[in-house]
This record gives structure tokens, C-alpha cells and sequence, in this order.
């Protein structure tokens, strides 16, 4: 799958996942810890290393050439990772969907960065990769990431008890989906 790189916001470009992208998303997942902490599972010491990343990439990476995941990065123009946008569990037939995350560094927050990137991968995700559907979940009480979604035309679809183990705890959350198209899909 070809993805083009674009411009989403003066001096910040989303593109592919690249293997040379190890030692600046680990610079940006250290200085971003704090800023993530509250939203993501507990991270190993070893996730927050050069060979930690290295590991990630390469996994992230497999998992692209293998069609079950599209990872991308938001890239500063002096080369610095502002936060990263994935597609992953892809699945074909007739599911023809995905899992979306993502994630803008503190220091770009209210740029519209988040929108931008959720934008481009909604329609990547329906011209490029075919897919159908898009689910993404929110931590109850991220009403940041729930109007990104509500503004890139994902709809809640319900309350999962229990559904992620975020910052060492099960916490509930709200699934939104957008459906991209309604053609029948490539089986």
C-alpha cells in the first residue's frame, strides 16, 4: 500500500512510520510521558528506550507489509515526531474494518492537529486501503479525543464496561465508529 506524506498544518507533515524514525519517537514518547500516562496502558521502562522503539517500529512495521496495521506519524519540519496515528487489527471480508489511535504531543495540543490526522486516515482508510469502517475508543471522561471524533464524523455507539486496561486500571469506555463507505467489500 502507497501512502502518500501531506502537509496537515503549517510545518507538520503525516506519513508512514519509517524505521529511521526510532530515535525521535523515542525523544517524543520520553517527553510526552506525563502527557500520556492518564491515557495509555503502563508502559515498561525498556518502552522509553532507543531499543525499546527499535523493537516497536520493526513490529509496527511487519505489521503494515503484512496489511494488519498502517502506522503513521505526525513529523515537525526539523524532523521532531509531534504524535503518531494507527490503524491496527485491519481485518478484510466482510468486517472490512479497523481500530484507530492516536496521539498529538503536548506541545502541539489545539492546533488541530488530531482532526487533521483522523481526517487523512479516514480517507486513506476508505480510498487507499478499502475499508469499510472505523471504530476508535475514549476513556469516559477524554472529551478532547471525543470531539475530534464527533468533529471527523464518528458516531458513539455505546459504552464498553471494562473494555481497556489504561494506566493500571480496567476503564470503561465509549466506542464511536465512521463508516467510510457503503460498497460491497473484496472477499
Amino acid at each position: 500500500m502507497r501512502i502518500e506524506t501531506e502537509e496537515i498544518a503549517a510545518g507538520v507533515t503525516l506519513r508512514l512510520l519509517a524505521r529511521g524514525d526510532v530515535d525521535a519517537l523515542c525523544a517524543a514518547y520520553v517527553a510526552n510521558r506525563g502527557h500520556l500516562e492518564p491515557w495509555e496502558p503502563v508502559r515498561p521502562e525498556s518502552f522509553f528506550t532507543v531499543a525499546g522503539q527499535s523493537e516497536r517500529v520493526h513490529g509496527l512495521l511487519r505489521q503494515f507489509a503484512e496489511g494488519v496495521a498502517l502506522p503513521l506519524v505526525l513529523a515537525a519540519a526539523d524532523g521532531r515526531i509531534t504524535g503518531t496515528i494507527t490503524l491496527t487489527g485491519i481485518t478484510r471480508g466482510p468486517f472490512c474494518s479497523a481500530y484507530l489511535g492516536y496521539w498529538v504531543a503536548a506541545d502541539q495540543q489545539n492546533r488541530g492537529l488530531a482532526s487533521a490526522a483522523v481526517q487523512r486516515m479516514c480517507r486513506i482508510a476508505r480510498d487507499t486501503a478499502g475499508l469499510h469502517r472505523i471504530e476508535a475508543s475514549t476513556l469516559l471522561g477524554n472529551a478532547g479525543s471525543q470531539r475530534v471524533l464527533a468533529k471527523c464524523g464518528f458516531a458513539p455507539i455505546g459504552t464498553a464496561p471494562n473494555y481497556l486496561h489504561i494506566n493500571g486500571a480496567w476503564r470503561d469506555c465509549r466506542l464511536f465508529q465512521r463508516i467510510l463507505h457503503d460498497r460491497d467489500p473484496a472477499l
